[in-house]
């Protein structure tokens, strides 16, 4: 048995007071330690910062190093304009693109585009070849029968059916149905329907309805249209509508005005 093995329980008490240990290990308390290991971190890199800046004052940066480091800087440039197009004034990524509003033009007699190109309800109706506009009683019953006929499934929202009959209609009245509620829509849609115009017939207002007397500039107009609608339940229905036709021109008619719907 070795002469370690025969010391007494004080006597190694008496050994470990006397035991010289490392200042961080004397300190016995936790929090004293981490903050001079945290001092200890701090002081080696003001060390090592300091140490680099002697260094490149000794060494100046070569030329190779220079091209990196001005080809790294381009590269973070071009990257910040693709991720952040705002940086230059506009948006320059692949794909990107601006939609402007269509510009209403000004009203006159020459043949434009057909109806399927109206863009948007503020875009001034044009007409085609097809769309004749001499007679105020063909206008009138083409911009009711348009505007009457109506598939919701197909269309998707009401106011294509006013695009349809945009060309027989002046702009101003376009963009006001365009923007109005349409309960007649909301009604034909809850009951699944379809709405076809079977006849149509337009004829003088009749003096009890006590409108302006025509004009060579303006004229009223009866529109009786048939409605049949397909849907959960067929059904037939009656329009009678007053519509103002001007002609401000004197070549071409549009209507300008609808009472009764």
């Amino acid at each position: 048995m070795s002469k370690d093995d025969d010391r007494t329980p004080q006597e190694w008490r008496e050994i470990l007071r006397t035991w010289d240990y490392p200042e961080e290990v004397d300190t016995g308390r936790r929090r004293e330690r981490r903050r001079a290991r945290k001092a200890h971190r701090i002081d080696a890199r003001r060390r090592t910062a300091q140490w680099v800046r002697e260094e490149r004052r000794r060494d100046p940066i070569k030329p190779t190093a220079a091209l990196v480091i001005v080809a790294l800087i381009l590269g973070i440039g071009a990257g910040a304009r693709w991720l952040w197009p705002g940086l230059n004034g506009g948006d320059n990524r692949p794909g990107a693109s601006v939609s402007a509003s269509p510009t209403p033009a000004a009203e006159d007699d020459k043949p434009g585009t057909d109806e399927t190109a109206t863009s948007s309800p503020s875009s001034s109706p044009s007409s085609s070849p097809a769309v004749d506009l001499s007679k105020p009683d063909h206008v009138a019953e083409e911009a009711i029968r348009l505007y009457l006929t109506r598939n919701p499934p197909a269309d998707g929202k009401p106011t294509a059916s006013v695009l349809r009959a945009a060309p027989y209609m002046a702009p101003a009245l376009v963009e006001n149905l365009a923007s109005s509620s349409d309960p007649a829509w909301d009604k034909l849609v809850s009951h699944g329907g379809v709405a076809t115009v079977s006849t149509i017939k337009a004829s003088p207002s009749p003096a009890k309805e006590n409108l302006p007397v025509d004009t060579p500039l303006r004229v009223w107009r009866q529109v009786t249209a048939k409605v049949h609608v397909e849907g959960y339940t067929n059904a037939d229905e009656q329009h009678v509508l007053q519509v103002e036709l001007t002609n401000p021109s004197g070549s071409a008619w549009r209507v300008s005005r609808i009472l009764g719907l």
